[in-house]
């Protein structure tokens, strides 16, 4: 697939405008203006590959599965969805909350990705939040191993009752932020949640972390990582929703289509 780096060109997308300062690597910048980011964790702030698939592999293994057709659906979801996915006849809520339990016991091979702790430093507390497919102990665990704070709003797996694609804890995330979809930003690294954030009516950013660039079908954005994502400027809070607003500058920003005009 060809991606280029949005540098030049007109950009099809409202609220975005070209910056006329260099940014990272001597490319120029793209700014794009929200109220408020949310995050997927496992991929986007936290590099929990290596955790996520070694324990899916020992359940996978315990249980006679194919380790491989296991690993190809579990990014992104919900444990309960893989399990009805790879092997419904498991799939309980009680041995959804024992892999959960075991990932979050052992959390040592979890690192943040490149640029998370300096993205959500700069941005103000009640403008970001986070939508994850894990459970509230699991979500907690990994922040904590690597250094990262707990937002306010932290939408787990169990606050909804379908995961993503479904885009219900987007949708939660923006009714706790006090925000309209429209007003808020996604970072996402599997395509069920750049699914689920795109049926939010969000606007989405792949994280190209944990799929190649040609997975992503449906996104018509990517950054490598969020090491290419700066918050630029925080202006004077809006009258209408009372939150600031945002300008994150990304330095490589990835075309991967064009985005539908809205």
């Amino acid at each position: 697939m060809k991606t280029q780096i949005l540098a030049d060109a007109q950009l099809p997308m409202r609220n975005v405008h070209r910056d006329s300062h260099p940014g990272k690597g001597g490319e120029r910048g793209t700014d794009i203006s929200c109220q408020a980011v949310i995050f997927d964790l496992d991929g986007v702030l936290v590099d929990s590959t290596a955790s996520v698939e070694h324990a899916w592999r020992v359940w996978a293994e315990l249980h006679g599965l194919s380790v491989n057709n296991v690993l190809a659906v579990t990014h992104g979801r919900r444990s309960i969805e893989t399990m009805r996915l790879v092997a419904p006849q498991l799939a309980t809520d009680r041995e959804a909350e024992a892999l959960n339990l075991l990932q979050a016991r052992d959390t040592s091979r979890d690192v943040p990705v490149a640029g998370a702790l300096a993205v959500l430093r700069a941005l103000p507390l009640q403008s970001w939040a986070i939508v994850t497919s894990g459970s509230q102990v699991l979500a907690h665990a990994r922040l904590q191993a690597v250094g990262l704070p707990v937002p306010p709003v932290l939408v787990t797996s169990e606050d909804v009752t379908q995961g993503k694609p479904d885009p219900q804890g987007y949708l939660q995330a923006a009714t706790r932020l006090g925000l309209a979809p429209e007003r808020c930003l996604v970072f996402e690294d599997a395509p069920v949640g750049i699914a689920a954030g795109q049926a939010a009516g969000m606007r989405v950013i792949a994280v190209a972390t944990t799929y190649p660039l040609e997975a992503f079908t449906l996104a018509a954005l990517a950054v490598r990582t969020l090491a290419d994502v700066q918050v630029k400027t925080v202006m004077a809070s809006s009258k209408e929703t009372g939150h600031p607003e945002l300008v994150l500058t990304i330095s490589k920003l990835l075309l991967l289509r064009e985005e539908e005009s809205s």
